[in-house]
């Protein structure tokens, strides 16, 4: 998008973009398998980065940084550092849900064609704290809408991303030789997939459940009762069409 494009104030989307918007949202996929040997081409990377790069940010600080890795050894590296936080995370999982856990497809670090560090540079606002005064961690937060920018236009692009947690972030900094300053906020998998799957896999394989959203909902006070019509409205949308099809259904 160019800069000087000018916007006009309260200008929606039509029918067509608004559908796209809720299909990209309905149908990303944190995705571990299903990574083809198909390249993710410069145009289309350079597209994702340039969606990331507009994400919004407290006091418009841009905290973050992208470091892109190819290389087979570097990457092998960063798996292995997932294997030993794996084995390190083991115990702190419910032991009848262990065996589950082990099962489990949780990155594509080596199948994807390349990743993706996001970092948070925590001295990119320094001596000019708006919106960080009273709130520190905002710089953080901020970095994690670049995430989602750069995560939902690549579901546009046909584009699969997978984020892996399961790594020790002070390792992780030592291999990527990033500075003490800057923290590592995402670790992604980033590759064409053969396809997108219709429900989440944690969700598929009997992990966990989406959370119905009347229930997150509070009026006035994090335990306030009410807002009953907009809870009956969002009852009444037929979630498991609109995530199927893409399409909002209201």
């Amino acid at each position: 998008m160019p800069d000087d494009m000018t916007i006009p104030v309260g200008d929606g989307f039509d029918q067509m973009a608004r559908d796209a918007v809720y299909r990209a949202m309905f149908t990303r996929r944190d995705v571990r398998s299903y990574f083809t040997s198909e390249a993710v081409d410069d145009e289309a990377l350079a597209r994702l980065l340039l969606a990331a790069h507009h994400a919004p940010s407290v006091g418009f600080m841009q905290p973050w940084n992208f470091i892109v890795i190819r290389g087979t050894a570097r990457r092998e590296q960063v798996r292995d550092l997932f294997l030993a936080a794996r084995e390190q995370e083991l115990p702190a999982i419910e032991e009848e849900r262990r065996a589950l856990y082990r099962k489990l497809k949780l990155e594509g670090i080596c199948e994807s064609a390349l990743n993706i560090c996001i970092t948070c540079d925590r001295r990119r606002s320094q001596g000019s704290p708006l919106g960080r005064w009273h709130n520190p961690e905002m710089d953080l937060y901020s970095t994690v809408c670049a995430v989602q920018n750069f995560w939902l236009a690549a579901r546009a692009e046909g584009v699969g991303v997978g984020w892996v947690s399961i790594i020790e972030a002070r390792a992780l900094k030592d291999l990527l030789s990033i500075p003490e300053h800057v923290t590592p906020v995402a670790y992604l998998c980033v590759g064409r997939v053969s396809e997108f799957a219709p429900k989440p896999d944690l969700e598929t394989h009997g992990w966990g459940r989406r959370l119905p959203l009347p229930e997150l909902i509070m009026s006035e006070t994090f335990c306030g009762q009410g807002e009953v019509p907009l809870k009956s409205t969002i009852a009444r949308l037929k979630v498991a069409t609109c995530e199927k099809s893409g399409k909002p259904l209201i």
